[in-house]
C-alpha cells in the first residue's frame, strides 16, 4: 500500500510538473513573439522620425465629425438603438459600441476591461430593451465577446454568428501574433489587411469617421485595453457552446488563420456551420455585403425561433 501510495504521488508530481513547464514554455513563446514584432515597431518608428521627423509623432486631434457620422439614413445616435438597413424589416436590430469604442463609457483602468464586464454589458444591453434572449452577431473582438458571452450565457443566445473570430480556445491552442494593432490607416487600407473588394473599400469620409473618434483624447485607451486583457480569461473552464453556431470567415484574412475557423467547431454542441468566403479580408462583411447577408438570413431562418426572438 505505501509502495502504491508513493508511486500514486510521483506521477501527480511529475503530472503537475509536465502541465507547468507546458504554461511556462507557452507564456514565453508568447512574451518572445511580442519582443520581436515590438521589435520592429520601434525600428519603423526611428525610421519614420527620420524620414518625416516633423509627422511622426504628431497628434492631430479632429474638431468636427465627418458628415458620415450625423446621417440619419444611417441611424440615429444615441445610448441604444440604431437602424441597420438590411434586418431592420423583420427584427429589431441594436448595435452596441463596445466599451472604450464610439461614445460609449471609456474607463482608463486595464481591469475595467476585465471579459466578465464585457459580458456584463451585453447582458444589460438585452435585458434594457426587454428581453431575455437575442440572436448575437459579431465580428473581431465583438466576435471573441460573443463566444463567451455564449458560453456564460447559453440561456440568452438562441442563435450565435460570428464574423471573423475563432471560439477562445483556438487561441490558446494557437497563439497569433500577428494580431497585434498597427497603424489605423494602414489596417483598412494596405493591400495586405485592408478590404479587398473594390466596391467594399472605406471611402476618405468613412476612413475620416474612424480617425476623427480616434483622434480624441484618451480615446486609444480603451481599445489597447483590449489587448492587454485578452489573455486573461482564455483558459475556460467551459468550452461548449450550446447554441447554433454560424461561423463566416474571410479566407484572405492576414491576422487570423484559416485553421482557427476549423478549431471551433468541436464547442459547438448544438449545430456548428463554417464558410469560407473565397476572395474576403478580415473585413469580408464590407468585401462581400450581399454574400454574408444572404447567408445570415437563411441561418436566420432555419429551425425554431427564427421569428419569435430579434437581434
Amino acid at each position: 500500500m505505501l509502495r502504491y501510495l508513493c508511486t500514486r504521488a510521483l506521477v501527480t508530481s511529475s503530472v503537475r510538473l509536465s502541465l507547468k513547464m507546458k504554461s511556462v514554455l507557452y507564456w514565453s513563446l508568447i512574451y518572445c513573439l511580442c519582443g520581436i514584432f515590438a521589435s520592429f515597431a520601434v525600428l519603423e518608428l526611428c525610421w519614420n522620425l527620420i524620414i518625416r521627423p516633423t509627422k511622426t509623432l504628431h497628434w492631430r486631434i479632429r474638431e468636427s465629425p465627418p458628415a458620415c457620422l450625423n446621417d440619419p439614413s444611417l441611424g440615429t445616435h444615441c445610448y441604444v438603438r440604431v437602424k441597420l438597413r438590411e434586418f431592420r424589416s423583420e427584427y429589431r436590430v441594436v448595435a452596441m459600441d463596445m466599451r472604450g469604442y464610439g461614445e460609449s463609457d471609456a474607463p482608463k483602468s486595464i481591469s475595467s476591461y476585465r471579459w466578465d464586464l464585457l459580458m456584463q454589458d451585453v447582458k444589460d444591453m438585452v435585458e434594457s430593451l426587454g428581453y431575455n434572449r437575442c440572436l448575437l452577431v459579431a465580428h473581431d473582438w465583438g466576435g471573441l465577446l460573443a463566444w463567451l458571452f455564449s458560453i456564460h450565457y447559453p440561456e440568452m443566445v438562441t442563435k450565435l454568428i460570428v464574423l471573423n473570430c475563432p471560439h477562445p480556445s483556438a487561441f490558446t491552442a494557437r497563439p497569433q501574433p500577428q494580431a497585434a494593432a498597427p497603424a489605423l490607416r494602414k489596417v483598412f487600407t494596405s493591400r495586405r489587411t485592408g478590404v479587398r473588394s473594390k466596391s467594399g473599400q472605406m471611402t476618405k469620409e468613412d476612413l475620416e469617421a474612424y480617425l476623427y473618434n480616434f483622434s480624441q483624447p484618451g480615446a486609444l485607451i480603451g481599445p489597447i485595453n483590449y489587448y492587454r486583457n485578452i489573455f486573461s480569461s482564455l483558459t475556460l473552464r467551459e468550452t461548449e457552446v450550446k447554441s447554433p453556431v454560424l461561423l463566416l470567415w474571410g479566407e484572405k484574412d492576414a491576422f487570423l488563420g484559416q485553421e482557427m475557423a476549423e478549431m471551433s467547431r468541436p464547442y459547438a454542441k448544438a449545430g456548428f456551420r463554417l464558410h469560407l468566403i473565397s476572395g474576403a479580408s478580415h473585413w469580408l462583411q464590407q468585401d462581400q455585403p450581399d454574400i454574408v447577408n444572404t447567408l445570415i438570413w437563411t441561418f436566420l431562418k432555419e429551425g425554431e425561433g427564427s421569428r419569435s426572438y430579434r437581434t
